[in-house]
């Protein structure tokens, strides 16, 4: 070989061991940064829910939710923290951002990781799902709901209403994989448990919301058989009845739906 030749074969044999070495090949390190990542991003997804989140309020709620933030900053001890968490997630809730109040419930069950707790965070997160508008929000959202309302099922396998509540999650923001989820997820709940109100409810104000209204009379009916007194059944009823255009039955459970609502 030539002088050019050995410099061209040193070269490569140069950028082969500062590549080989000078990467990491450990497994166990990607993953670690992979993980980072993904929290990075999450925590960059809160950030700009909350900057988006302070845009819309007053001066006066904003100064409120300061004093609060600081409140949390200088929590020594984990009740204070727990308690400044919690402030934080009612008066969010109150300005009407479910997706930061759900955010601060999902912190206090994190750190009480009680049934009660994750049952707050989730359906907090899921009332998100429902009035989100923007496609990241309730992607956001559902993500925390499904993992809150998991683990409050998971610490009370026996109520079901945190099964149903996912369930409900499901059916509002659907998986692209399987738009149904929801739906047969609620059928199998309403299989191991025929007399359950709160499933049959369900059950019909998704039957209403797709137009299956004979679907949803029959479902409701018999809610209403087993608890008659229940104002969701009788109001979801009446609404049923009101779109199959049965007038008289309508005006039946719609007033009853009124009286029990008022009482």
């Amino acid at each position: 070989m030539d002088r050019n030749q050995w410099i061209v074969v040193l070269g490569a044999v140069a950028l082969f061991f500062a590549m080989y070495f000078g990467c990491d090949t450990n497994p166990d390190k990607h993953k670690l940064i992979e993980r980072q990542r993904l929290e990075n991003v999450e925590s960059t997804s809160i950030s700009s829910l909350l900057m988006d989140a302070k845009k819309d309020i007053s001066p006066s709620a904003g100064s409120s939710i300061m004093s609060m933030e600081m409140d949390l900053n200088d929590a020594k001890e984990e009740d204070a923290k727990v308690e400044a968490l919690k402030s934080l997630s009612s008066l969010w809730y109150q300005f009407e951002k479910p997706a930061i109040a759900g955010h601060y419930a999902e912190q206090v069950a994190a750190i009480e990781n009680n049934e009660e707790a994750w049952s707050i965070a989730g359906t907090t997160f899921s009332i998100c799902v429902q009035r989100a508008q923007e496609k990241k929000v309730k992607d956001y959202c559902t993500d925390h709901a499904i993992k809150a309302l998991e683990n409050a099922s998971s610490l009370n396998p026996s109520n079901l209403q945190h099964q149903i509540n996912l369930a409900l999650v499901y059916a509002e923001n659907p998986p692209s994989d399987n738009p149904m989820k929801g739906i047969l997820m609620l059928v199998n709940l309403n299989k191991q448990d025929p007399e359950n109100v709160s499933v049959l409810n369900q059950l019909g104000r998704l039957a209403i919301k797709t137009g299956q209204f004979e679907k949803a009379i029959e479902r409701l009916s018999k809610a209403v058989e087993i608890e008659p007194d229940n104002a969701t059944s009788n109001c979801l009823l009446g609404k049923a009845y009101e779109e199959a255009k049965d007038v008289a039955k309508a005006k039946i459970y719609l007033t009853k739906c009124e009286d029990l609502s008022t009482d």
